[in-house]
């Protein structure tokens, strides 16, 4: 027997409920933030990721799907969602046009990492891209259309949020920081060591507890920052006070992506086992320009949809549509053609096999059907319907052209 691949997971019944339940929620809200949707391709050129997500990164280093296609192609299937529609946004010229632009996106992506509960190889994300706004107002209205999302979700969330800083005060911190972590290079593990000459802020996003311990008193990049950055973390700070929504500072937060700048957030829960972050993302003010673009600020934010699966309650499923059965196989065409009609405006299930009355409510009932209509020798002779309401409980037989009209079919 064929079996999924390790790390890949069928969609279906009720997780493919809250899939869809969720991603309606979302994307309602993107759209009330001035969101438009866009789908970029799963499959992009390796190089596209290399230079937005950093060779520095776990991604580019161990976890991409990449391989030589047929056309000698150096391709991967997409890790992330960020690269792409920056790719999209770049390859479209909007980086040479005038105004702001936000999209929202959804999809699977791939990274060849240990299976476990909430992270898989084969996941999906919710995601937001806002271009051309630089203004930290808009890093907090991104806050605020996540705290919207988890809230139309009926999601409990704890966020936290940092600076990562600028050109200008970034690599003084940088020097302070690798001057720190060497002193504790025999301490740190290996992938730590590596990033202090690659990309050293990604040492504090270590999660092997020994690094973390290592890590408490090295120095804090809020407490470098610049007038600008400091300027705007604490208009950030004051917005979210003004507006309800708690966080806390996190000072180790640098978030898993080279591309990050100025605000880094995160959304977590713990009510999926050890807190664990459900939504995250931050500034990229140059990510366009790394990738051939013209300079353009940018902010976005990822939600990692099977992680809030879970925490997903549906809606109490109310009986709706329509059942319809015969009671002999000589009715079936003329429950095909009012099955046609009714499928205009309703769910219709036909059940093509001949039972009688009481075999079809149950059978209605069970799939949560609001009526049951049965044509036997009598309607299909006299051109009648007969049609139960399950939920109100009453019956009644009409005649066809009577029962279309009244369904203004």
């Amino acid at each position: 027997m064929i079996k999924p691949l390790r790390g890949m997971k069928d969609l279906a019944f009720e997780d493919a409920a809250k899939f869809q339940y969720f991603i309606e929620k979302a994307a309602t809200v993107a759209k009330r933030y001035g969101y438009s949707y866009v789908e970029t391709p799963i499959l992009e050129d390796t190089a596209l990721f290399k230079r937005s997500v950093g060779e520095s990164s776990d991604i580019v280093n161990k976890e991409m799907y990449q391989f030589i296609d047929k056309g000698s192609n150096d391709v991967c299937m997409r890790p992330e969602g960020t690269a792409g529609v920056v790719r999209f946004f770049i390859s479209n010229k909007l980086d040479r046009q005038q105004g702001k632009f936000k999209f929202f996106y959804y999809g699977p992506m791939f990274r060849y990492e240990r299976p476990q509960k909430g992270r898989l190889r084969e996941f999906h994300q919710f995601g937001c891209e806002s271009f051309g706004e630089a203004s930290v107002y808009e890093d907090y209205t991104i806050i605020e259309l996540i705290a919207a999302i988890f809230d139309a979700l009926n999601i409990k969330y704890a966020l936290e949020i940092n600076s990562l800083g600028c050109q200008e005060c970034m690599p003084q911190y940088r020097e302070s920081l690798v001057e720190f972590l060497e002193k504790k290079k025999e301490k740190l593990c290996e992938d730590c060591n590596r990033r202090i000459t690659t990309n050293p802020i990604r040492v504090l996003d270590c999660k092997n507890p020994h690094c973390k311990e290592q890590l408490v008193d090295a120095p804090k990049i809020t407490g470098s920052l610049c007038s600008s950055c400091e300027s705007d973390f604490t208009k950030l700070k004051s917005l979210l006070e003004q507006n309800g929504i708690e966080y806390k500072v996190n000072s180790n937060l640098v978030r898993g992506l080279d591309y990050y700048n100025k605000t880094a957030f995160e959304f977590v829960s713990s009510d999926i086992g050890a807190q664990s972050a459900i939504a995250g993302g931050g500034r990229y003010d140059r990510l366009v320009e790394f990738l051939d673009g013209k300079p353009t600020p940018a902010i976005g934010f990822a939600i990692g949809i099977e992680r809030v699966m879970d925490l997903i309650s549906l809606p109490e499923e109310q009986k709706s549509g329509y059942y319809i059965g015969v009671m002999d196989s000589e009715a079936l065409d003329y429950a095909i053609a009012i099955a046609k009609a009714l499928k205009m405006s309703e769910t219709v299930t036909v059940e093509y096999t001949p039972r009688k009355l009481k075999a079809h409510l149950k059978a209605a009932d069970k799939m949560n059907a609001r009526y049951c209509m049965v044509i036997g020798e009598d309607e299909l002779q006299n051109g009648t319907l007969w049609v139960k309401d399950l939920v109100e409980k009453v019956e009644d037989t009409l005649p066809q052209e009577q029962f279309l009209k009244r369904n203004k079919l």
